[in-house]
C-alpha cells in the first residue's frame, strides 16, 4: 500500500458516504495504491455506515473506538493500523476538498516530507470559517507561533489536513491532547521539508462542529506541554518566571533586615537586591541554561558576576525608560511596566549570548532547520 487517507470521524453518518465516493473521484486517474481508514468514535448511525462501505469497498476500512480519546489519538491509532509509505490526515466532514489529494501526493514523491493544504498562502482561503470560529482560529495559530518557535516558518499550523512520509514520525512518541495533532508532528518528528499548497476552506454541509470550550483548553493545555519539552521554548518563560520569584525574595529579604535586624533602609535594599541576584542566577544556571552548564568553559563565578553586572545594567534600563516616557506625559506605573518587559527582553538576550552563550558553552544540537516551500495560487 502506497497510501493510507487517516480519516478520524465522529458523528458524521451524513458526510462518509460522500466523502469516499469524492475520493475516489480525486484519485481515479493517479494510478496509486491507496486504502481509506477512518477512525470512529461515534455514537450515532455512523459505525453501520462505515460497516457497509467497508464491505462493499475493498479500499475502505474502519476502526470504532469506545470512549475514544479525541481526533488526535484518533490519527496516532490510524498510523499505528496503517502500514503505507505516504499518510494524509483529513476531517470527514467535507470541509477538507479531496480534490487536493492528487497535488499532495504528488509533492510526497517528489520527495516533500510534510505537505499542507494552507489557507493562509496566496490563493488560499479560510471562508468556511466565520464570526466567533473564524477569531478562535486566528487566536490558536497566533498562540501557538508565539510559543513554539518551530511553527512559526508554516503558515496554517493548526491544519487537520495534511501529508507526510511514514519515516517522518518512525521512533516517535506521539502524545497528542485535544484536535491538533499537526502541531504535535511538527514539534516531535523528523523532518527537513515542508510544503504549503493553498486551498478554500469549505463550510459544513452536514452535521454539527465538534468545536467546544473542552477542546479549546485542551489545546491550550497541549501547547504548554510542548514548550516545556522544548529546551529552546521554554528558556525565556522559564527566565522570565524566576525573575518574577526573584521580586519576592528581594521584599521578603528586606524585610527581614529592617524589621527583624533593624538594618538600615538603604543597606537593606543593597543587600536584599545582590542576594536576589544571586538567588535568580543559581535558579537560571540550574534550569533555564542546564545544558550550557554543562561545559566549564567558562567558570561559575565569572558567570555570575556577568549576570549580575547584567542585572545591574536591567535595573538602570527599566528606571531610564520609566523616566523617558514620564516625560512626554505617560504615567509612571505604565512606564515602569513598559521599562520592565523591554529589559527583561534585553536582559534574556544578554545572559544568553554572554552569560551563558559563546561557542565554547554551545552543545552540539542536531540540524533542526526546517525549508518551507509554497504553491502560488
Amino acid at each position: 500500500m502506497e497510501l493510507s487517507l487517516v480519516i478520524p470521524s465522529f458523528n458524521e453518518k451524513d458526510n462518509v458516504q460522500n466523502l469516499v465516493q469524492q475520493i475516489h473521484q480525486a484519485l481515479a486517474d493517479t494510478n496509486i495504491d491507496y486504502e481509506i481508514f477512518f477512525v470512529d468514535d461515534s455514537t450515532d448511525e455512523t459505525p453501520q455506515k462505515l460497516e457497509k462501505m467497508a464491505a462493499l469497498d475493498q479500499r475502505v476500512r474502519y476502526y470504532h473506538r469506545e470512549n475514544g480519546k479525541g481526533l488526535g489519538t484518533a490519527v496516532v491509532e490510524g498510523i499505528h493500523q496503517t502500514e503505507s509509505e505516504w499518510i494524509i490526515v483529513m476531517d470527514a466532514d467535507l470541509q477538507h476538498p479531496p480534490e487536493l489529494l492528487p497535488a499532495m501526493v504528488e509533492r510526497l514523491k517528489a520527495g516533500i516530507d510534510i505537505v499542507i493544504p494552507s489557507r493562509f498562502v496566496e490563493g488560499g482561503s479560510d471562508g468556511g470559517l466565520v464570526g466567533v470560529r473564524k477569531l478562535i482560529s486566528f487566536g490558536a495559530r497566533s498562540i501557538g507561533r508565539l510559543l513554539l518557535k518551530r511553527l512559526r516558518p508554516i503558515s496554517d499550523c493548526t491544519s487537520g489536513f495534511f501529508g507526510f512520509k511514514r519515516t517522518v514520525v518512525q521512533g516517535v512518541k506521539l502524545q497528542p491532547l485535544g484536535w491538533k495533532i499537526l502541531i504535535e508532528i511538527l514539534m516531535k518528528a523528523n523532518y527537513r521539508t515542508v510544503h504549503e499548497i493553498p486551498y478554500q476552506f469549505k463550510a459544513r454541509d452536514a452535521g454539527e462542529s465538534k468545536m467546544s470550550i473542552r477542546e479549546q483548553w485542551n489545546y491550550l493545555i497541549h501547547l504548554w506541554k510542548l514548550m516545556w519539552q522544548s529546551e529552546e521554548d521554554r528558556r525565556f518563560p522559564l527566565f522570565a518566571m524566576i525573575g518574577f520569584s526573584g521580586v519576592w525574595v528581594n521584599l521578603g529579604l528586606m524585610a527581614g533586615f529592617i524589621y527583624l535586624l533593624g538594618m538600615n533602609h538603604v543597606l537593606a535594599s543593597v543587600l536584599a537586591s545582590l542576594m536576589a541576584m544571586v538567588n535568580n542566577y543559581i535558579w537560571n544556571d540550574a534550569l533555564t541554561w542546564r545544558d550550557a552548564k554543562q561545559k566549564e568553559h567558562k567558570p561559575g563565578w565569572i558567570r555570575m558576576l556577568l549576570f549580575m553586572a547584567i542585572s545591574a545594567v536591567s535595573v538602570a534600563l527599566t528606571t531610564w525608560i520609566m523616566r523617558g516616557l514620564e516625560m512626554i506625559g505617560i504615567q509612571v506605573l505604565v512606564g515602569q511596566t513598559i521599562g520592565i518587559l523591554i529589559s527583561t527582553i534585553w536582559s534574556y538576550q544578554a545572559n544568553r549570548h554572554l552569560t551563558w552563550g559563546g561557542k565554547k558553552l554551545s552543545l552540539p544540537k542536531p540540524d533542526r532547520r526546517v525549508i518551507v516551500t509554497r504553491d502560488r495560487g
